[in-house]
């Protein structure tokens, strides 16, 4: 399988966007690393690297011959995986993409389960946000992807969708954790933390306030979701969160202090989280394995609005 070894180094200078830097990252010289891309340029008779002041840049050429290694790869890695299910213990590596509003409790369950049973599996988890993961799935960076957007493109499986509705988190002393269900109008005299940017649960609650012509007065933005939790201990401050962003913090007593009240119904749109995987591309064993866990574990926590 030298020829494949040859071929990663391709990937890591792609994916570099530079020789000196891929060469210190496989651990070779700048020029063995550039003469083994020329050597592979002569042998199939083009360019596939655009020489920059910068580094280098895929041509055409190369953007369809990186397919074709990550291609290869893929199928080396998914036959790998089904050698050693015949040996009985599961081997492999699972990489998985997960935007932030997803990176609550469910994952490093589902991810615990799995590796209760199969230690020998490795995981790489990699926050990213919607545009990031689906751009891992495509580059071959990720086998699955928690993807938290409305809609996704045509290149992509969905395997699970599941509709996620704002909740609002705030400590157990707050003056609105008595009532049994919050409106806009409600907390608009509080000040309320919310995620940064413009998608995702944001997106959600942009959409609420404009449709209602109002707008927070006081706004705490933070990029963490468990910080936020952390924060409502601290503050009379309400955070605006979905069932998917939410930990269980029990090692400080911290779950104990917080209460969580539904937003009535019509106030903010319903967001869709996405478990997804590269159309065509056949997992390798462990991530399809892992894919079908989770896809189930979803359909039991959210039985009427998992599809």
């Amino acid at each position: 399988m030298r020829h494949l070894t040859h071929l990663k180094y391709i990937d890591v200078v792609a994916r570099e966007g530079s020789i000196r830097k891929a060469a210190d990252r496989l651990a070779i010289t700048s020029t063995a690393l550039n003469r083994r891309i020329l050597g592979l340029e002569e042998e199939i008779g083009s360019p596939i690297f655009e020489r920059l002041p910068s580094g280098v840049r895929l041509n055409a050429a190369g953007e369809l011959f990186i397919q074709h290694i990550r291609l290869q790869m893929n199928d080396l890695s998914r036959i790998l995986s089904q050698i050693s299910d015949l040996s009985g213990e599961r081997r492999g590596h699972v990489a998985i993409s997960v935007c932030a509003e997803m990176l609550g409790d469910f994952l490093p369950e589902q991810i615990g389960r799995y590796r209760d049973e199969h230690q020998a599996v490795s995981f790489d988890v990699m926050q990213h946000d919607a545009e990031a993961g689906l751009a891992a799935l495509n580059q071959y960076d990720a086998d699955i992807a928690l993807i938290y957007a409305p809609l996704l493109p045509s290149d992509v499986t969905l395997a699970a969708t599941v509709s996620q509705p704002l909740i609002a988190q705030m400590h157990h002393t707050h003056p609105l954790a008595q009532k049994q269900s919050l409106s806009i109008e409600d907390m608009m005299a509080y000040p309320v933390i919310v995620p940064r940017g413009k998608d995702g649960i944001r997106g959600q609650i942009d959409i609420g306030c404009a449709r209602k012509s109002v707008k927070f007065a006081e706004m705490i933005m933070a990029d963490n979701f468990a910080f936020m939790q952390h924060y409502i201990c601290h503050e009379m401050a309400i955070s605006l969160q979905i069932p998917f962003s939410l930990h269980r913090l029990a090692s400080d007593n911290t779950e104990q202090m917080l209460v969580s009240r539904p937003i009535k119904e019509g106030e903010f749109p319903n967001g869709v989280a996405h478990i997804a995987h590269l159309k065509g591309r056949t997992l390798p064993v462990a991530a399809a394995r892992f894919l079908d866990q989770i896809v189930a574990a979803l359909h039991l926590l959210y039985p009427d609005d998992a599809t």
